[in-house]
């Protein structure tokens, strides 16, 4: 379905959202760093966005991840000359039990002597991971408490916050993170999760059903609220990690009940996947996903865009279609207008698609600000076709 009056952002990117094709493809930057961090706040940053005539999305972030205030933590160095590198340790002690977890303090180590209890960091330097084995879940659960009323109290605010800005600039809301393959990878590794899923399976499903139980109490919250879409992270829950028949059995289940949650509510689910999402599209659409954010044709060895396209018309939105690392921040202009009108070619006709960087634009730089200047007026020059 074509829609050819002339819309708000608002109007525009619901448009997209439908499947259904506005007057033009939205462009709208899921992430946008080195903007953010020159603005005062969101109030500015939405501004400047809209003064370079991208539709945007208004941000809300769920509630901080807590522990039971019952739970007592304890963190101490291991210094072994023998061994290449510091080992940092942190005890948490639970009414069930205690976890402990080990890391090696690298060169690059960003947290001084601390252990974050979630992070990208830990995958590759935990010497012990937090949670090996079904006997480690019930402490778990102490570790993933819901959010507390001074949380939702804050949450509320931000979120009053957010829609009075998006209606007065008629834009839409959209609220990060829920997560949960993300996470069991954070607590039990990578490597160790996936050689479970044959060894333990049942270890590898009371970690996702406790993960699961903590991460529908946040999604309560924040759809209490009122948003017009909720975004699931997935980087870890990408086909590189788990293949299709592990997906099916381990995640999809999950991931249809949270999409059903989301639209009970009347809000679009998003899914945000960067990385070998092709082989598991078909799954997506089965569990309700409304839009696939992260559809990058330079980091994803596996993207065929035009054959995403095609399985994907009319049933799930496309978001993405530029590498925000390896083109805006690494290629010339040239290349990066190149993208934007092949991306569009294959992912604009038809409707559904929302161009974007694929994540984020991290580095402040003249190159990469002349990129998105490319990009920008690429996209423009586009906006009536041919594609």
């Amino acid at each position: 379905m074509t829609v050819t009056s002339d819309l708000s952002s608002r109007d525009r990117m619901l448009a997209a959202l439908n499947c259904q094709e506005p007057e033009y493809v939205p462009c709208c930057f899921s992430a946008f760093q080195i903007l953010e961090r020159r603005c005062a706040g969101q109030q500015e940053f939405v501004d400047r966005q809209l003064q370079m005539g991208l539709d945007v999305a208004v941000a809300v972030h769920a509630p901080p991840v807590r522990h039971d205030p019952r739970v007592r933590i304890r963190e101490w160095r291991e210094e072994d000359p023998s061994l290449p590198y510091l080992i940092l340790h942190k005890g948490y002690e639970t009414p069930a039990g205690v976890l402990h977890t080990a890391v090696n303090r690298t060169e690059d180590w960003p947290w001084g002597d601390q252990v974050p209890f979630l992070d990208d960091y830990l995958i590759p330097r935990s010497s012990k991971r937090l949670v090996t084995s079904e006997d480690d879940l019930p402490a778990l659960r102490y570790l993933l408490a819901p959010p507390t009323g001074d949380d939702v109290a804050g949450f509320r605010e931000q979120c009053r916050r957010a829609k009075e800005l998006a209606k007065e600039r008629e834009l839409i809301t959209i609220a990060y993170y829920g997560m949960v393959g993300d996470v069991a990878c954070w607590l039990a590794g990578m490597q160790d999760l996936m050689m479970a899923t044959a060894d333990s399976p049942e270890f590898v499903r009371g970690l996702l059903a406790a993960i699961e139980e903590w991460n529908s109490q946040v999604t309560d919250v924040v759809l209490d609220h009122g948003v017009d879409v909720f975004v699931r992270r997935a980087w870890y829950e990408n086909a590189d990690m788990w293949a299709p028949a592990q997906y099916r059995e381990f995640i999809l289940p999950g991931l249809r009940r949270d999409a059903e949650k989301v639209h009970q509510a009347g809000t679009k689910f998003g899914y945000l996947m960067s990385c070998a999402s092709m082989p598991l599209s078909d799954m997506m659409m089965e569990a309700g996903v409304d839009v696939l954010m992260g559809v990058d044709p330079a980091q994803d060895r596996m993207m065929d865009l035009r054959a995403l396209k095609q399985r994907t018309a009319g049933r799930m939105c496309l978001w993405g279609g530029v590498c925000g690392y390896l083109t805006l921040e690494r290629a010339t202009p040239q290349e990066v207008a190149a993208q934007v009108r092949r991306s569009s070619a294959a992912l604009a006709p038809g409707g559904g698609f929302i161009l974007a960087p694929v994540t984020n634009v991290r580095e402040d730089s003249p190159l990469v600000w002349r990129n998105i200047e490319a990009m920008i007026e690429t996209w423009r020059s586009l906006r009536r076709g041919p594609w």
